[in-house]
Order: structure tokens, then C-alpha cells, then sequence
């Protein structure tokens, strides 16, 4: 009999959002026989990414990732989505390589196969049982992609789909720059129409060689605010790192920007609070030598910021902030003190008698990149200083494991947080792709 022909590999849906779960089940093998599950990846800028896991069919012939155990392999044990956020680059692979979606109108695609005996290599050399090829959106059927070039603004803005009006949310990155548009997309798909904004690395500062100024995310609110399709008294500001940096001082001393309520990942509150964001970069390189590496030569950045300062000009009065305020926390954040910065902003708030307005979502063995779910763990990837236009090999934190169930689960309850702020209650639920 040949086996091939028999083997029956089912995966649904084969085409969904980035943060939707997928079911994977192999039918029509022998009982008991040894199977490789593999997932494969090729990225954009061209390398391939792989993950795979081990199994035992059991005595009705049949392999269901979500239920079963993977006895080994980039991830074990019962991980109903570890085919994905363990992706890691194929063997041969240039060190230092994060995955990040560039084009978010094209589907990140996957090959789901399984393969006979329990692999670890040489996947390109063997015939496969079975494979499906599925499809991994960030933009769902009807979200608009729009982009802003209005008063200078390097900038997207995704619309969810439907009339509206929608709530609005300005979305910011970290240190690295440049525009990266994946998690406003996802956003809007979960029916905030959200804005990602490049303020590191604009057309603007490119052409005129210095950075933007707090009328740059003045002007990015406007654009939220006066768009005829969101609510202008209802927008949210979402940063991670650098980024999260920019949504305190906002939230604390903008004159201009009311926020309905503010999300930081992994971000810290200490800066010169009286300086622009070239100084506070300039601030941070100051303390460059408080930079240490690991024997690999991995940059731990982390220390940059510590200890916490008592001086209060170098660290936002986060006792002015008078929105909800979610904090997420990875404790194995190697690249900010974001543990350290939550914990005296949480004794801040408490002291100011406005820590009713504070959640803090703290995840043991989480690293820096929290993303949405099931993107790949990235320990450690080559990091593009913006100023000294230096690469490093930066050390993010994190064990893969628990930093993937750190991202389910702060993306979960983030999109419970804003959904509560910026809707006052009501939920209009996400877009999907079953009606396709």
C-alpha cells in the first residue's frame, strides 16, 4: 500500500489572521507511527524560516496538533500554535534575522507538511506525505490601507472595514524607524482604525536632516481626529520601546493630544522631560558605556536607564496622566528596563492617588519584541542604531515558549483594554475571513 497516497493532512482555516488559531490534523497513518510535523516559511527579503515538531499517531491512526503532544522538535508538548511562533531560519541562515512583515497587503504563506519518522533535518531532500499551503493575514477583507503624507507625515492609516465612525489609535514603533504597518493593520481589522507613524526616520528628516518635533505627533492626532470615519474624542496611543517613551510624555504633558487611554510594551518613563527627541536620544547615547555584551556579543542596552533615577526632571511626572493606562512587561527584557520603570511608575501613580487609571501586565521569561501572537521569538537579532547608523547584535530577552504565551495573552487582553476605553463598553468584534 503506499503510505503517501493514503495520508490526509487538514488544516483550518487555510486562510485567517495573523492572531487567528489554526487546527492541524494528519489522518490515515499507521497507529503509533513516528510523524514530523513541519511548518515553512520563505520570507520577503528572500530567507526561509522553519518549524517542526514531533509525534505519535495514535491508535486511530490520527495526529491533532492543538490536542496532542510534540514529544520534540522547535517546540514541545501540547502547543496548538507552536508550528508558528517557533519558527526559526533554516540551518545555513545569516545570524541575526527577526521576522517582520513588510507588505501587509500580500499573505504571510505557510507550508504545513508532514513527513514520515521523526526528522530534525534535511526537509528539502525528502518527499513530503502531505502538505497545505495556508494563508496568514494581518489585513482583513475591507480594512483600508491609506497612506498620510499631510503635513509631512511619514504615515499609514488602516480603516477598518465598514462605514464607521470607529475609534482611532496612533500606533508607534521603536528605535529601529522606518514604517511598519503590520500591528495598526491587525488593529483595524479588530475594528480600531489605527495609524502607524514613522518619527524616527521620515521623509522629512531625511530631506532636511533633523528629527521631528512634538508637532509631528500633534499633527498625526489631527489626522485621527478630524477624519470623518473615527470618533475624535475617542483615540488611544500604542508604543513599544522608544516608542512607549513618547506615549508617556504625551499622555502626561501634551496640551494638544487627549487620549481616551494609552498602551505601552516594554517601554520606560525615564527621559529628560524638558527635552525633544533628539535630546532624549542624546541622552540615551550618553550613557553608552553603561552598555554591556554577552560572550556572543550580544548588546544588553538595558542599562542605559539604571538605576531609576529619584531626580524628577529626568523621568515623566506620571502622576499627571489622567487616561487608563496598560503597561505590558516582559521581566527578561534585555534591551529596556521595563520591569524596573513599570514598577516605579506604578509607586508614582499610587502616591498621586491616580493608580486606578494603572494595569500592568507582567510576563516572567518574556523578552523586549512582545508582538501580536504567534510571530517568531526573536532573542536576539541585529538591531540599526538610527543615529550612529551602527549595527549591532542586540539581545531582545525572552525563552520562546513563554514569550509566545506572553504575546497571546497580553494581545488578548490589550484589544479587551482598548476595546473598554474607546468603544465605552460596546464591542464591534473583529473581521474575519469565514465568509470567504
Amino acid at each position: 500500500m503506499d503510505v503517501k497516497s493514503c495520508v490526509n493532512l487538514w488544516v483550518q482555516p487555510t486562510r485567517g489572521l495573523m492572531d487567528e488559531k489554526f487546527v492541524v490534523l494528519v489522518q490515515n497513518v499507521l497507529p503509533g507511527s513516528q510523524l514530523t510535523v513541519r511548518a515553512f516559511h520563505r520570507c520577503e527579503d528572500g530567507h526561509s524560516w522553519e518549524a517542526f515538531a514531533h509525534y505519535n499517531a495514535n491508535t486511530s491512526g490520527t495526529v491533532n496538533v492543538a490536542e496532542d503532544l510534540s514529544l520534540g522538535g522547535t517546540y514541545s508538548g501540547v502547543e496548538p500554535m507552536g508550528l508558528l511562533w517557533s519558527l526559526r531560519p533554516v540551518p545555513g541562515s545569516k545570524p541575526g534575522l527577526r521576522m517582520r512583515k513588510m507588505n501587509v497587503q500580500t499573505p504571510m504563506e505557510v507550508t504545513i507538511s508532514v513527513y514520515q519518522g521523526h526528522q530534525t533535518e534535511g526537509f528539502m531532500d525528502q518527499e513530503p506525505l502531505a502538505g497545505v499551503m495556508v494563508e496568514r493575514w494581518y489585513m482583513a477583507p475591507g480594512v483600508r490601507r491609506i497612506p498620510i503624507t499631510e503635513g509631512g507625515l511619514s504615515a499609514t492609516l488602516f480603516l477598518p472595514s465598514g462605514p464607521g465612525p470607529f475609534p482611532g489609535l496612533l500606533d508607534l514603533w521603536g528605535g529601529g524607524g522606518k514604517l511598519v504597518e503590520y500591528r495598526a493593520a491587525l488593529l483595524a481589522s479588530h475594528g480600531i482604525a489605527s495609524l502607524a507613524l514613522d518619527y524616527l526616520t521620515p521623509k522629512i528628516t531625511m530631506e532636511k536632516g533633523k528629527m521631528v518635533d512634538n508637532q509631528y505627533f500633534e499633527t498625526a492626532y489631527r489626522v485621527l481626529q478630524q477624519h470623518p470615519q473615527i470618533l475624535d474624542s475617542r483615540i488611544a496611543m500604542l508604543g513599544l520601546s522608544l516608542g512607549g517613551s513618547i506615549v508617556f510624555k504625551t499622555a502626561a504633558y501634551s496640551q494638544v493630544i487627549k487620549l481616551s487611554c494609552a498602551v505601552s510594551i516594554n517601554g520606560s518613563h525615564v527621559q529628560p522631560v524638558d527635552a525633544s527627541l533628539d535630546e532624549m536620544i542624546l541622552f540615551f547615547k550618553e550613557n553608552a558605556e553603561k552598555c554591556r555584551s554577552t560572550e556572543q556579543n550580544e548588546v544588553i542596552f538595558r542599562d542605559l536607564l539604571l538605576p531609576i533615577p529619584t531626580d524628577p526632571t529626568l523621568k515623566v511626572d506620571v502622576a499627571r496622566i489622567q487616561c487608563p493606562l496598560l503597561l505590558v512587561v516582559g521581566e527578561d527584557d534585555q534591551n529596556w528596563p521595563a520591569h524596573e520603570s513599570a514598577m516605579d511608575m506604578k509607586e508614582m501613580m499610587e502616591r498621586a492617588g491616580n493608580s486606578h487609571l494603572l494595569t500592568v501586565l507582567s510576563y516572567p521569561n518574556a523578552g523586549h519584541l512582545i508582538e501580536p501572537p504567534y510571530a517568531p521569538h526573536a532573542r536576539a537579532s541585529s538591531f540599526r542604531s538610527v543615529k550612529s547608523h551602527e549595527t549591532v547584535m542586540a539581545l531582545w530577552g525572552g525563552e520562546t515558549a513563554a514569550h509566545a504565551r506572553a504575546q497571546e495573552d497580553a494581545w488578548r487582553k490589550m484589544l479587551v483594554f482598548l476595546k473598554a476605553n474607546l468603544y465605552g463598553g460596546t464591542n464591534p468584534g473583529a473581521a474575519s475571513f469565514s465568509k470567504l
